[in-house]
């Protein structure tokens, strides 16, 4: 039976999952370097506790450790969510473009910020990620309805907030 403290298993873990991880806990920090931090942590957990945790249960393991030591920061800290930033050669476009899409991405910013935590990270995990609902609700350890809720709750605010969303 594989076993999470075989290097194999474990090196295989963390490629299938850490990106994951960090975008999950880097939407609901806003902060690459805690992001970072916190990934990095929950794999040295898994890997502390590797004879306790199934290569199953390994996954959630990683998320639920993940998303506990994101709960100890912001206890300490108000979240600033900065959207990415895609960098693109905008050099061909009119001034005037650029303007409207540096005030939209600041209506976004501001949108985004205004969500919940919850709703937040559902709403970016769905559609910057391209996660399912299913695998938001494992990610979080709530019901699939608990997610559509929010998915629906979020799109109603930004909408409210942002013409043309």
């Amino acid at each position: 039976m594989d076993n999470v403290c075989e290097e194999e298993v474990f090196s295989s873990l963390f490629k299938t999952n850490s990106k994951t991880v960090f975008n999950y806990i880097y939407y609901k920090f806003g902060n690459e370097e805690k992001a970072y931090d916190v990934v990095q942590e929950a794999f040295v957990k898994l890997w502390e506790n590797c004879s306790k945790v199934s290569p199953e249960k390994a996954k959630s393991y990683v998320y639920t450790v993940a998303n506990n030591l994101y709960l100890n920061v912001i206890k300490a800290e108000k979240v600033r969510l900065k959207y990415a930033n895609k960098s693109n050669d905008t050099s061909y476009e009119s001034p005037e473009f650029l303007l409207e899409e540096k005030e939209y991405k600041e209506k976004l910013d501001k949108a985004l910020n205004s969500l919940p935590e919850n709703q937040r990270a559902t709403f970016l995990l769905n559609r910057i990620d391209g996660k399912k609902y299913a695998e938001i609700a494992e990610m979080e350890g709530v019901s699939v309805k608990a997610i559509e809720k929010r998915m629906h709750l979020a799109l109603k605010a930004l909408r409210e907030q942002i013409e043309g969303i």
